[in-house]
């Protein structure tokens, strides 16, 4: 009788333990994340920030593959004018049947920067990657543009161009 006791006691302690341990638990990045507490300005907007880009991937990951496609690889500015900023938008359309999440955006170049829709792109829609270009120097100038986006490839390059006068 004592034995019997004995596991069910066992019993009813394994599942309040395994009731306890839900989906509530934080995966190991977001652990060492919150492991590191500072007093600091710069070490915690530098933790928000890699706590945002884990989300941003976890989302990736959940996400399925999907497809889409740019409306140009390259947008020539033609001539311009040094120290000008110019602008210029490429539009991305999902043409898969999954949600289409563009995890990063970012540019070769301090001169250029590009910004990136906040949300998911919905299967079909379109959403728009604005591009600021500020030359500094005369001549043929070529950035490039890296998306990272949950499709096959992964990574997508664009390209803008000028004639800086």
């Amino acid at each position: 009788m004592k034995k019997r006791s004995f596991f069910i006691g066992l019993l009813i302690l394994g599942g309040i333990a395994s009731a306890c341990s839900s989906n509530t638990e934080k995966s190991e990045d977001e652990k060492n994340l919150v492991m590191e507490v500072a007093d600091d300005p710069e070490t915690i907007k530098a933790n928000e920030q890699a706590l945002k880009e884990l989300k941003e991937q976890q989302q990736i990951e959940a996400a399925s593959t999907t497809s889409m496609t740019i409306d140009k690889e390259i947008h020539d500015f033609g001539k311009v004018v040094d120290g000008v900023e110019n602008h210029c938008t490429f539009l991305v359309t999902n043409t898969g049947d999954k949600p289409l999440v563009l995890s990063d955006v970012k540019a070769s170049c301090g001169c250029t920067t590009p910004s990136k829709p906040e949300g998911p792109i919905a299967p079909g829609k379109s959403d728009k990657i604005e591009v600021g270009f500020k030359p500094n120097g005369k001549g043929v100038s070529e950035k490039t543009i890296t998306i990272t986006a949950n499709t096959d490839p992964r990574i997508t390059v664009v390209k803008v161009k000028a004639d800086v006068q």
